[in-house]
């Protein structure tokens, strides 16, 4: 069975980075960069003549930055798939992007690996946070969970850890715990001592059993329910 071809833009002021991102992109079969910018601005004329599948946005860039563009964006071509490339962890950056429309969002000291896994899950629909950036938002969720009791902080915290083991093996509440502390596939496989393709195997079964579609509703439904415990 032949895989569709995901057909990308890329935006991004740094030409060196995106030939960096460019290089990387290439030794997915299935990924072809059709157009590149250097600006906001460039951004819909290029998806507009090249109808692209994915759009990986730079978050700063002059005249018109990441989060301005994926805005237009999104509101001429709803069809359109935005990932932000950020340098930037900061849960207000994060939630800004969310808002704008995107439905990714990465750092730029990103590994490969998590370059080519958030475009496949935002492609089939999915959305994807780099873990850093993932451990630091359910760390604010936790922490305002726990302050939060009638508008006052509370002595007890208001989510008590458990495992899930009703629902997940021994090893895929390692695996859920390690995704909540921020960890990547390799991370996960390195602390673990276990191949990449066996975490990738657990995440799988993880996001099946919870009944999400990626990591980062398994990580927030997993802190909501206080099946992971987050330092705070």
């Amino acid at each position: 069975m032949t895989t569709k071809q995901t057909n990308i833009v890329l935006i991004d002021d740094h030409k060196l980075f995106r030939e960096g991102v460019k290089r990387i992109l290439e030794f997915e079969p299935s990924f072809a960069v059709v157009a590149e910018g250097d600006d906001g601005y460039s951004a819909a004329d290029l998806v507009e003549e090249h109808a692209p599948d994915i759009v990986l946005m730079d978050i700063n860039m002059p005249q018109m930055n990441g989060l301005e563009a994926t805005t237009d964006l999104v509101k001429r071509f709803p069809d359109v798939r935005v990932i932000i490339l950020s340098i930037h962890d900061d849960d207000r950056f994060v939630t800004h992007a969310l808002k704008s429309g995107a439905q990714g969002y990465l750092l730029k000291e990103m590994d490969s690996d998590s370059l080519i896994e958030a475009i496949k899950a935002v492609r089939e629909g999915g959305s994807y946070l780099h873990p850093k950036v993932t451990h630091n938002l359910v760390r604010e969720y936790r922490r305002l969970a726990e302050e939060t009791d009638f508008g006052a902080s509370v002595a007890e915290p208001s989510i008590s850890f458990h495992k899930p083991v009703h629902l997940l093996t021994s090893r895929e509440c390692e695996v859920l715990q390690l995704l909540a502390d921020g960890k990547s596939n390799r991370a996960v496989s390195e602390t673990l001592y276990i191949s990449e393709k066996t975490v990738k195997n657990h995440v799988s079964s993880i996001l099946q059993k919870m009944d999400v579609n990626d990591r980062t509703q398994a990580v927030v439904l997993a802190i909501r329910k206080g099946w992971v415990d987050v330092q705070i």
